[in-house]
């Protein structure tokens, strides 16, 4: 019985190790590979509480460790790689040090490496939003059906799109918007708001699978899958916008009253 509870608090861990090596991978400026971890580790995090659901072993710990888990894989990271990008943009990029030939690093040339140009650390504000919603999102009784504010996941997802974007897409104007610091700017602050906004958004979790009152889950979930189709990676930002304009258009009844 005691294995039993703990299952789902072990792939929530298992979400905390994704998110803590996609962060390493941030840190050292490998942000295709931070993508890739944090991806694994937000899987984690929907099996995590549909494994509560189906053994029925939900617990206010499971709770508190699942935001934990967030706010490092969804919350860090993204964080991160918006710090990096920006400082790629202004031209101090960092990358993690190392010893080399056994030299003794100062701490003069690691803050050297950290750049001049402190405008890169307003990517972190994604960081402090995204643990304010967090929180929130913990004593707040309204949101049991539904969301209010983007999930940071969904965020994290926004986020890390931009650098597989820029590496796998093979249309230059692309690279050019996203490598621009005004547009990358203008999204940080877009991220934290929509992070806290009182923007009433559906839930992608069936307690039926029927499709009358699951319709707009189900039209998601298939004009997602053509996005990702026709357009790749470009699509994640697509399906983040689509997902909360459908929010808006076709207003559940549960995410009314929730507002």
């Amino acid at each position: 019985m005691w294995l039993k509870k703990q299952i789902p608090n072990i792939i929530t861990l298992l979400n905390l190790l994704c998110g803590c090596i996609a962060t390493i991978f941030a840190v050292q400026g490998a942000l295709e590979l931070a993508a890739l971890f944090v991806a694994l580790g937000i899987g984690f995090d929907f099996f995590d509480g549909f494994a509560a659901r189906i053994l029925k072993v939900q617990s206010e710990l499971g709770l508190q460790l699942d935001s934990l888990a967030d706010m490092v894989t969804s919350g860090l990271v993204p964080g991160i790689v918006m710090f990096q990008m920006l400082a790629k943009i202004f031209g101090y990029p960092y990358r993690g040090v190392s010893e080399g030939s056994g030299q003794v690093i100062s701490y003069d040339f690691i803050l050297s490496d950290f750049g001049l140009n402190y405008l890169s650390l307003v990517g972190l504000l994604i960081t402090l939003a995204s643990a304010y919603r967090l929180a929130k999102f913990n004593i707040d009784t309204r949101q049991t059906t539904s969301f209010i504010g983007l999930p940071t996941p969904a965020n994290a997802l926004l986020i890390l799109s931009l650098p597989l974007i820029i590496r796998y897409q093979t249309h230059p104007w692309m690279s050019d918007v996203i490598l621009n610091q005004w547009f990358l700017i203008g999204l940080t602050l877009i991220s934290c708001y929509l992070l806290n906004a009182e923007i009433g958004l559906f839930a992608l979790k069936f307690k039926t699978w029927g499709f009358a009152e699951n319709k707009v889950r189900y039209i998601f979930l298939l004009l997602t899958i053509v996005l990702f189709v026709l357009l790749q990676f470009m699509a994640i930002p697509c399906v983040i916008l689509l997902y909360v304009l459908m929010s808006l258009i076709f207003k559940e009844k549960d995410v009314a009253q929730n507002n």
